[in-house]
């Protein structure tokens, strides 16, 4: 019997079935190769954003294809990484002067922890631990799994994990102890860095705090020295009602990581954004506090231009109109779940809804977690659930009907739930 030899991410292939292969993406859909249309509510893990080949995007990668590809970026540049650091720093909180490209969110994380450690060494001042924040996600790779909430996504690799010190999630009613947490922790002059996702946890299960948080989590780290890192990489490019979640609170921190949303989703890229102070702390005639990071596709030309054209459709149409309208929407619609006993802690951050479903067994491993998903799979929908909670994250092309679909189906499986869907 023929057999793929894909190994899929976060897919226990021992008891899910074979994935459908999609032939075709278009707006909303993904298309399999026998013609089913499935709506894609999770944006393809989060980063499509106008919607699958939005015409602006694809033509500019076409037109990239016919001058560039990829070009070693130590010791060169070209014109549309030039083009969108500056596009970018403009679009950005004030203050974050430079741009250093990598091709992932989990790789723009650790440039963001490095520069933040070398910042203090080369200052003088070698500060190394690292705050985090309580079920926060940060990716895959050893330094983003360390400043991670420690569970079943890294066990197995805890020998290889640095030490960090953790700050409670600032859950309703006790915000005053994160920041009394953080506050203590701030004196101490080892701490180097804060990194937190701004305003939602989504792996960690869309967890959602309010912007006044973020402020208060800030004003701590400035008045303590210590530097803040914004981890934008999913709530970045609209996905809280704003370009970027930090805007909500006014907030500038000191690095801001992206990626996801930066292309639209067509291509992989990533970018840090750093202060001045940042930059010149390894800006020197000593060689050796250079910025040494990089990966073999740094500000691959391709994908800058994508992430150009990305950058032109949030200035030329009317995005923010759109994620407006999406973001009353997705509060509507779920609201029909607010007093629903079968759901707990319905909840929305701009685009994005979420809710978690009454279980046993809650937690990312709950066993109604792959049931959920062959049930929404089933009936045309692409739904991830973080275990019992269910979250809806569409592109910004979705319509209303196509979100009552979508809870139609939320309701159905809260409905066969107890009888194991």
């Amino acid at each position: 019997m023929n057999r793929s030899a894909v190994w899929h991410p976060f897919t226990q292939h021992a008891t899910e079935p074979v994935p459908p292969t999609i032939a075709r993406t278009e707006g909303a859909y993904v298309e399999t190769r026998e013609g089913k249309r499935i709506l894609d509510a999770v944006s393809s893990w989060w980063v499509i954003t106008h919607g699958h080949r939005h015409p602006k995007i694809t033509a500019a990668i076409r037109n990239a294809t016919e001058t560039l590809d990829q070009v070693i970026f130590a010791g060169l540049s070209h014109e549309p990484a030039e083009r969108l650091a500056s596009a970018l720093v403009d679009m950005a909180p004030m203050g974050l002067d430079w741009v250093f490209f990598s091709d992932s969110g989990s790789t723009s994380v650790e440039v963001a922890l490095k520069m933040a450690l070398g910042f203090h060494r080369n200052n003088g001042f070698p500060r190394s631990r690292i705050v985090v924040m309580e079920h926060s996600y940060h990716g895959d790779t050893i330094g983003t799994m360390s400043v991670g909430a420690r569970g079943v996504f890294n066990a197995a690799y805890e020998p290889l994990l640095f030490g960090v010190d953790t700050i409670p999630f600032p859950a309703a009613g006790r915000e005053q102890e994160t920041l009394d947490a953080f506050e203590r922790l701030a004196r101490n002059r080892e701490v180097a860095a804060l990194i937190v996702e701004p305003l939602v946890l989504g792996a960690g299960g869309m967890l959602m705090y309010p912007a006044w948080v973020l402020t208060e989590l800030k004003r701590i780290a400035e008045r303590s020295g210590t530097l803040f890192i914004a981890d934008e990489v999913m709530t970045g490019w609209g996905r809280t009602g704003t370009l970027l979640a930090c805007e909500q609170a006014a907030v500038a921190p000191d690095i801001l990581c992206t990626s996801k949303g930066l292309t639209g989703g067509s291509l992989p890229l990533a970018a840090t954004l750093a202060t001045d102070a940042i930059f010149r702390a390894h800006y020197s005639s000593d060689r050796a506090r250079t910025f040494f990071h990089s990966s073999s596709y740094t500000a691959n030309p391709i994908a800058c231009a994508a992430a150009l054209a990305n950058v032109g459709i949030w200035n030329d149409e009317p995005v923010a109109e759109r994620v407006a309208a999406l973001s009353r929407m997705q509060a509507e619609k779920v609201a029909r779940f607010s007093q629903d006993p079968r759901f707990e802690n319905v909840r929305t951050a701009g685009t994005i809804a979420a809710l978690d479903l009454r279980v046993g067994n809650a937690g990312y491993l709950a066993e109604v977690g792959p049931k959920l998903r062959a049930f929404f799979l089933e009936r045309g929908l692409l739904v991830r659930p973080l275990g019992n909670v269910i979250y809806v994250l569409p592109p910004y092309c979705v319509t209303s009907n196509e979100l009552d679909q979508l809870y139609d189906a939320i309701d159905e499986a809260a409905e066969l739930a107890g009888d194991g869907l």
